[in-house]
């Protein structure tokens, strides 16, 4: 017979509630279990779908002009040497690689970076330039060998920033310095090579650190979970996101190679603020702190920019000069450390200054005004989005070095005439347009070039007063049965009496009346009565149809008064006008944007220019021919205190009543500019057209050194010999006689030879008296 184990034998039971509370533990583990299982499943796909997806958006990069080098350019060594400078090139005793030159007299050696342009991509070539006075005399290889022409890489002159305002120029990991790797390592994560996104010694010596202070001070994080933390997380301070930070970071390498990930790294990472743009990544702090592409970059340079990434505000090499030298020496010491660099290459390192370019300069791609002009017309085809997100590259017409002359330009004029009690009110606008192309070189929207803002050039309305009157003296030189440049017109006092009862009486600017005068002196010195007589003998309308031809959009009213300039435009608009008067009455649209590559470099759409033939050669050439008037005897007559009496230019001065606005717009055979300056309250200043937007105009083509302006003869002008007081036909060698052209048939009658009769009549009277 068995027996039943006593109660003792089997042992206590546990009570119920005891078991109880051990099955719910087993089962809260098991969802906690669940639960971080599922949040591991998600911080998964979070990783991978924005890592493996399109990482960054890229903003728009806009580049100027690329400067084509070739035997005989129109280039001055020291403006040759200034392009140099502005992209970051190191001026060195011999040339080793690319970005370096070296100065040899009148001779420039360098090596180019290489570029992938529209066309495509272009290799470093190793040239040597030699001027004679302000052109090219030759270009060759240092080796021998002619060369036909070489281009530089553009200058990147900015970029059109998303909402976040992140900016970064991506780099691929083969691009990126060894010993700059080397550095960051040795500074930030020594281990990192060994770990798999987090290091158990790093947060053993945080913990410490952490225990020791009484809170958060160190966070023991490797480049990976810096990385996590800038891209995915934010940059609180908390056990959780720490907790998340360290998790994100196995998850990342499990999925991507140690390389992929520094790659990211090193274009992700914040290294400075420039106004509202955020400088991430090594490569556009490269250029933002240099000027200089990564790959360019020499040991305390590197170490500069690693030692940076502890603090870019508080290690700011520009606003704390000592801090950061002293944190870029222990970066320096730390490579000597981990073996990067030996003793004596950190000391030569360290006798280097910081080398950041200063700010204001060229190379800080600061030109807000043209900018907005190549984002208005590329928002014309392009969506928000895609300028904002996609990486374009943007080829434009800007010609730096015209920039910067034509910003001194206006900086001394604006001194010069600093004593003039107003002047300090007075704002400014500016734009240079090559005249055969339409292409923009320079623009300037205030007095203040480099800060963004109000850009007058493109949206202050003003009366351009005298500068219509091109548009009046062309409409009547149409008409050659009627009008010629010698034509006799009445520069007397008139009214005029409107339906509702208004009269309008225009008078000259000296208050006189100047009689009968020729038509092209009526032009050249800007006298309202003649030219006001002239325009409503020809019709208003006919005269705004003409602008209209010339490029004019706006529609104004067929008023007297706008014969005058009562009508507003826009620098810009002005320039446009201006052009197809230039460029022999072709008309070519002004434009910015040369081409458009995508992010990967490949061609998306070239803007070739187009052009319109609206006028008469032959009434271009006249109108052309009466605005060297201008410059030489009229109103504009006072540039040649500034430039050389062999240079030929053509223009004309404009005032609006009261001397609201100051214009001027000319052009030689290769650059056009036009000038205004103003109140923007409308309000009156102490300057003319000639007394202002002429003097910066004549500063700027003295500084820009342009090719004179050159009028091919039309097939249908004829050169005669006139009297310069009667107007009437005469000789070349008669006293008086001067040359003018006219269209062929309107040309006067060849007169009496220098008013004695003609031999006939001489032989009959002769007979006539021995008779």
């Amino acid at each position: 017979m068995k027996h039943s184990p006593t109660p003792r034998s089997r042992g206590k039971k546990p009570s119920r509630p005891r078991r109880r509370w051990l099955g719910w533990v087993v089962k809260l583990g098991l969802v906690g279990l669940v639960v971080l299982a599922g949040f591991a499943i998600y911080l998964d796909a979070v990783v991978q779908e924005k890592f493996s997806g399109k990482r960054w958006t890229v903003p728009a990069k806009v580049y100027a002009r690329p400067l084509e080098v070739f035997g005989g350019l129109k280039l001055s060594q020291a403006d040759f040497l200034r392009e140099l400078e502005a992209l970051g090139y190191r001026r060195e005793s011999s040339v080793a690689g690319p970005g370096a030159f070296a100065v040899t007299g009148g001779a420039v050696e360098l090596q180019t970076r290489g570029f992938q342009f529209y066309e495509g991509a272009e290799s470093p070539q190793h040239i040597r330039v030699r001027f004679a006075g302000d052109r090219v005399a030759s270009m060759s290889r240092p080796g021998g060998g002619e060369l036909a022409v070489v281009r530089l890489e553009p200058l990147l002159i900015g970029g059109i920033y998303p909402a976040h305002q992140e900016d970064r120029i991506l780099i691929k990991i083969d691009e990126v310095p060894p010993l700059l790797v080397d550095a960051l390592v040795a500074v930030e994560d020594r281990e990192y090579f060994n770990h798999f996104g987090v290091s158990p010694k790093s947060i053993a010596r945080a913990m410490w650190v952490n225990v020791s202070a009484g809170g958060l001070r160190q966070g023991g994080s490797t480049l990976t979970q810096q990385l996590v933390k800038n891209f995915f997380l934010t940059s609180e301070r908390t056990l959780s996101r720490k907790a998340m930070e360290a998790a994100m970071a196995l998850l990342l390498e499990l999925h991507y190679d140690k390389w992929e990930i520094l790659e990211a790294y090193l274009n992700e990472v914040f290294l400075g603020q420039d106004g509202q743009r955020a400088i991430h990544g090594f490569g556009l702090a490269s250029q933002y702190y240099f000027g200089q592409p990564l790959s360019e970059l020499k040991a305390h340079q590197v170490a500069l920019l690693v030692g940076m990434v502890k603090g870019p505000t508080y290690y700011n090499p520009r606003r704390q000069p000592e801090r950061a030298l002293a944190r870029r020496n222990l970066v320096l010491d730390l490579m000597v450390e981990q073996g990067n660099l030996d003793v004596a290459q950190a000391a030569q390192a360290k006798q280097q200054p910081l080398g950041v370019t200063p700010r204001g300069r060229l190379a800080d791609t600061s030109f807000p005004g043209f900018l907005d002009l190549v984002k208005r017309q590329l928002r014309e085809d392009y969506q928000e989005q895609d300028l904002t997100e996609e990486g374009l590259r943007i080829f434009t017409s800007f010609d730096p070095l015209l920039q910067l002359k034509a910003e001194e330009a206006l900086a001394e004029t604006l001194q010069r005439l600093g004593a003039r009690k107003g002047v300090d009110e007075i704002e400014a606008a500016m734009v240079v347009a090559n005249p055969e192309t339409g292409e923009l070189q320079a623009l300037i929207g205030g007095r203040q070039p480099r800060f963004a803002g109000y850009n007058r050039a493109l949206d202050a309305v003003r009366p351009i007063g005298s500068l219509v009157k091109p548009a009046v003296y062309l409409a009547a030189l149409e008409r050659p049965s009627q009008y010629t440049l010698t034509s006799l017109i009445e520069d007397e006092p008139f009214s005029v009496t409107a339906r509702d009862g208004q009269v309008w009486q225009p008078q000259n600017y000296d208050q006189k009346a100047h009689g009968t005068v020729y038509l092209y002196q009526g032009l050249a010195n800007s006298y309202n009565l003649s030219t006001a007589r002239l325009g409503l003998d020809l019709g208003v309308e006919n005269v705004l149809r003409t602008l209209q031809r010339l490029g004019v959009s706006r529609q104004w009213p067929a008023y007297p008064s706008m014969l005058l300039g009562a009508g507003g435009l826009t620098p810009m608009e002005v320039a446009g006008m201006y052009q197809t008067l230039a460029n022999g009455g072709f008309n070519t649209p002004l434009r910015a944007i040369r081409s458009v590559l995508d992010g990967n470099g490949e061609p998306l759409k070239r803007y070739p220019f187009e052009i319109q033939q609206r006028f008469d050669p032959g009434a271009i050439y006249l109108i052309q021919n009466a605005m060297q008037r201008v410059m030489r005897e009229g109103t504009g007559r006072s540039v040649y205190n500034q430039l050389p009496t062999s240079l030929t230019l053509a223009g004309k001065t404009g005032t609006s009543n009261d001397s609201r606005d100051s214009w001027f717009a000319g052009f030689s055979q290769d650059l056009l500019a036009v000038v205004w300056m103003g109140r923007d309250d409308n309000g009156s200043t102490p300057l003319t057209g000639a007394s202002g937007g002429l003097q910066v105009w004549a500063r700027f083509m003295a500084k820009a050194d342009p090719m004179p302006l050159e009028m091919p003869v039309p097939d249908n002008i004829v050169l005669a010999w006139v009297n310069a007081h009667t107007g009437e036909g005469s000789a070349e060698h008669c006293p008086d006689a001067v040359q003018m052209p006219y269209i062929r048939g309107s040309e006067p009658l060849p007169g009496v030879s220098c008013g004695i009769p003609p031999a006939e009549s001489v032989m009959d009277w002769v007979r006539g008296w021995l008779n």
